[in-house]
């Protein structure tokens, strides 16, 4: 049986996260065509493209016969043109700058395919700042991955409101088949899901840092060592739900309302109605009927003794 052809992925930005990006897609087969404006950037790609592959032989993550099949696949390209002009998918990582990545992306619609997605790796930056004035602005999207993604799979996806679904769901099959695990952003918000919950994080660090109520060592170890670990295995709604008896609904009821004064005492007035705490824990009773909810916080306690393990931390 004939093997279709991976789609061709171009780059545009040859940093830390544009090099990275390579990486998830040239180990899955897919051939990379990878450009940055500056040149010294292009000759130092290829040699920190080799040594990421190296580092994840060296622990087991990558097999280090197959790094001689993975490295033909990236191509460094002199021109931005010759980068994304056969590609099936488009990535720019370009500074987080709206009036760098509107005129890249104004080049990028001229130069690449019309059938080519033309996505963001912006962090912060919605897509609709830079591409709404583009003809081809229904293909353009963000496509923000976690650091490195060859180790953090997360990707989020977020379309601008002119976004087709067409485009949205050729990003989430491309991605996913190179191994990334895309999440749908249904909207635009500044920072996005992953920012936007670590910044909740960080302010309230912050705070406690400032009002004297814990050292910046003490905080890390909470997180690290505490909630780390949780979210390692679950996240922060299946960790409330699995922490109480009766799942997360009788969870809201308990805690909310400290919830709700500790929110207020940072001026942040957003009470878990009786609504939205209706709606949450709809979505958690369809992923996990309250009568597994005994064998799912099993499976969390076995998860987390993994985890233990794999840290050796056992307490002996």
């Amino acid at each position: 049986m004939q093997q279709h052809a991976r789609p061709t992925i171009a780059i545009v930005g040859a940093g830390s996260i544009g090099v990275a990006f390579a990486i998830v897609f040239a180990r899955t087969g897919h051939p990379v065509r990878l450009f940055d404006p500056d040149a010294a950037a292009r000759e130092r790609a290829g040699a920190t493209f080799a040594s990421r592959l190296e580092d994840l032989a060296s622990e087991g993550l990558q097999d280090r016969v197959r790094i001689a099949a993975i490295l033909p696949l990236l191509t460094v390209c002199p021109q931005l043109a010759e980068a994304v002009g056969t590609a099936d998918l488009v990535i720019e990582c370009a500074p987080e700058r709206v009036e760098i990545k509107r005129a890249l992306f104004a080049e990028l619609d001229a130069l690449a395919p019309e059938t080519a997605i033309l996505a963001s790796a912006s962090s912060f930056l919605a897509g609709s700042k830079f591409t709404e004035e583009l003809k081809g602005r229904a293909r353009c999207m963000v496509l923000h991955p976690g650091n490195p993604p060859y180790l953090i799979p997360v990707l989020e996806v977020v379309p601008a409101p002119y976004t087709s679904q067409e485009s949205v769901e050729r990003a989430m099959r491309i991605t996913s088949a190179a191994g990334l695990k895309p999440v749908l952003v249904a909207r635009e918000v500044e920072g996005f899901l992953f920012n936007r919950l670590q910044g909740a994080v960080l302010r309230e660090a912050y705070c406690l840092v400032r009002d004297g109520v814990a050292s910046v060592e003490d905080i890390d170890t909470v997180m690290r060592d505490g909630l780390g670990m949780r979210w390692s295995v679950i996240g922060p709604f299946e960790t409330a739900d699995l922490n109480t008896r009766g799942g997360i609904a009788s969870h809201a009821e308990k805690m909310g309302p400290s919830y709700e004064r500790m929110g207020k005492e940072r001026g942040q007035s957003d009470p878990w109605t009786p609504e939205l705490v209706a709606k949450v824990a709809a979505q958690r009773r369809a992923a996990l009927p309250l009568d597994q909810w005994e064998e799912r916080v099993a499976w969390r306690d076995r998860a987390l003794m993994k985890v233990v393990k794999l840290r050796g931390e056992t307490g002996e």
